[in-house]
């Protein structure tokens, strides 16, 4: 079973992949009710933390519930990711990550996130920074390379585990391909195989059912997979895979009941969360998620993402559960 610091994974964990503007505290409840082993925060700028920016502060909260979950930072100078680092230690997660994968251009522009790839000497000096401004396991989540011409992951891993980090999550493309393209897992295969390399490594990309992620798992031999994109409005998937690792069967596909409920619980917490006018509109990017494919739904939809009393929100859930009781999902 894979080990981070003193955090002890089941074995072959599901971890739920940061993402901006998705996974805050409300949505990780969700996917840890429903199997995600590990999980982290959105990513955090060491600057904003720095600065005491309030979106940034706020994306520190984390819940015994949620347990072991990391909080991810990024950044490109060494000072500001070390005095981040040493704020991030004084909320206590379980460990730190260090986002070097995003490859959004405001991020990569300030010479942070996938554009670290680029250099990978200022990507040790970044990280020694942050192990040595905290008592907490750091890990790092990143891409193969800039570009196809340019896949480093090999001495990545290896230069990043020799200063102590203590696992890596892969996502298998490179910063040209954005989420585009086809992921090539191979490349994380080649790392878990090298025998200098002992940390757990876990692969992300383009896991969406259960089919695939057991195709994976036996291919490529890893420690364990991140979801990311696969969870949003179905935090059930955790759960599907599990079931089907040890069954080879399928679960039933989650109820109008089931989403339904999901959704109102997901409103419910962002609101206690954010406040009720921010959890309200900050809701409406998730409803087209949880109740995709259902037809004649964009009456529903439509109020839903612009009413703006909780209220009369949750009278069209309801709703939506009594009309669609009988809908049966593929």
């Amino acid at each position: 079973m894979p080990k981070i610091g003193n955090i002890e994974l089941p074995d072959f964990p599901l971890l739920l992949a940061p993402m901006e503007d998705v996974s805050d505290p409300p949505f990780r409840r969700l996917c840890k009710q429903h199997g995600a082993d590990l999980m982290y925060s959105e990513f955090i700028s060491s600057e904003g933390l720095i600065r005491d920016a309030i979106k940034s502060r706020q994306k520190l909260d984390i819940f015994d519930y949620e347990r072991p979950v990391g909080i991810q930072i990024f950044g490109g100078d060494e000072e500001a990711m070390a005095m981040s680092a040493k704020i991030v230690d004084a909320v206590h997660p379980d460990l730190v990550d260090i986002n070097f994968g995003c490859p959004v251009k405001k991020v990569v522009c300030k010479g942070a996130g996938a554009g670290v790839l680029k250099d990978v000497d200022l990507m040790v000096r970044l990280t020694k920074a942050v192990i040595r401004s905290t008592n907490l396991p750091v890990t790092v989540k990143t891409r193969l390379g800039w570009d196809e011409n340019s896949i480093n992951i090999d001495e990545v891993a290896e230069r990043l585990q020799d200063i102590g980090v203590q696992a890596l999550t892969v996502h298998a493309r490179t910063r040209a391909q954005m989420y585009k393209g086809h992921s090539d897992w191979t490349h994380i295969e080649r790392i878990k195989n090298n025998p200098r390399i002992t940390m757990p490594i876990f692969g992300n990309g383009d896991i969406d059912s259960p089919e695939k992620a057991l195709e994976y798992k036996n291919r490529f031999g890893l420690d364990g997979m991140m979801i990311g994109r696969a969870a949003i409005g179905y935090p059930w998937i955790f759960d599907e895979i599990k079931h089907y690792f040890k069954t080879g069967e399928h679960l039933p596909a989650p109820t109008i009941h089931d989403r339904v409920e999901a959704a109102r619980n997901h409103l419910i917490w962002s609101m206690e969360w954010k406040g009720e006018r921010v959890g309200i509109v900050e809701m409406r990017r998730h409803y087209t998620n949880y109740f995709k494919g259902i037809h004649g739904f964009k009456e529903y939809k439509q109020k839903l993402v612009t009413l703006d009393d909780h209220h009369a929100l949750l009278s069209v859930l309801k709703e939506v559960e009594q009309v669609y009781s009988d809908y049966q999902f593929a």
